[in-house]
């Protein structure tokens, strides 16, 4: 994806391993200015385009496209010494050349191994952060919450936490008001707190819709 111009980051949404080294992914590629995503494929090698649309994620002058492509990855491939360290993958991004992950293991030694199999054959690991946590989290591809929000609310929702969160009103502490966001919208303050209220709402019916139980694991920031 070097090719593709100003690329800020490459999101793996979705990935499937199908055969002798050729994996199928669905990315999410973020980048400074439009690109059209079959000139850049068709520059790759080893690299087959199924599908692309342009999607509403983020910033609007940051335009981010989804790609399905099969895709033949050097070995060893990230995401497959991952699997192969029996860890979860809930995570995995491309950013200036360097991959970041969140991936969750049964136990502490799991990761320790998991750690020292990347340092090995990539030559270089920083382990971010660690938390442990009850449930193992959405795998790779598993739970998608950013398109089922963006399929779940409306779009006047979507606008008003998008505008929102873009002018720090979840900060803390806050950026901008309620009153701000209201002005930049150009409605009242009084839609904009109802709209909110329906939004976060519609949020936290979808995060919260059951409660989940498990055994403890370790979740890892790579």
């Amino acid at each position: 994806m070097d090719r593709a111009p100003e690329i800020r980051r490459i999101g793996f949404e979705n990935v499937f391993y199908a055969d002798e080294g050729n994996w199928i992914e669905s990315l999410l590629v973020t980048s400074e200015a439009s690109f059209d995503p079959e000139s850049v494929i068709a520059d790759l090698s080893r690299v087959e385009l199924f599908h692309h649309e342009r999607v509403s994620v983020g910033a609007a002058d940051q335009p981010t496209h989804r790609l399905t492509v099969v895709a033949h990855e050097p070995y060893p491939f990230l995401l497959g010494v991952i699997l192969r360290g029996n860890a979860i993958p809930n995570r995995l991004e491309l950013r200036s050349g360097q991959f970041e992950g969140v991936v969750t293991v049964k136990e502490w030694e799991a990761f320790r191994t998991l750690a020292d199999m990347i340092q090995e054959r990539f030559g270089q690991f920083e382990l971010l952060s660690v938390n442990q946590v009850e449930t193992t989290g959405e795998a790779l591809g598993s739970g998608q919450l950013g398109r089922v929000l963006r399929n779940e609310l409306s779009d006047e929702q979507l606008t008003v936490l998008r505008t929102a969160h873009r002018m720090g009103y979840f900060d803390v502490p806050r950026e901008a008001s309620a009153d701000d966001i209201a002005a930049e919208l150009d409605i009242a303050q009084s839609t904009f707190s109802e709209r909110l209220r329906l939004a976060e709402k519609q949020l936290f019916d979808l995060v919260f819709l059951e409660e989940h139980g498990g055994s403890e694991t370790e979740e890892n920031r790579t």
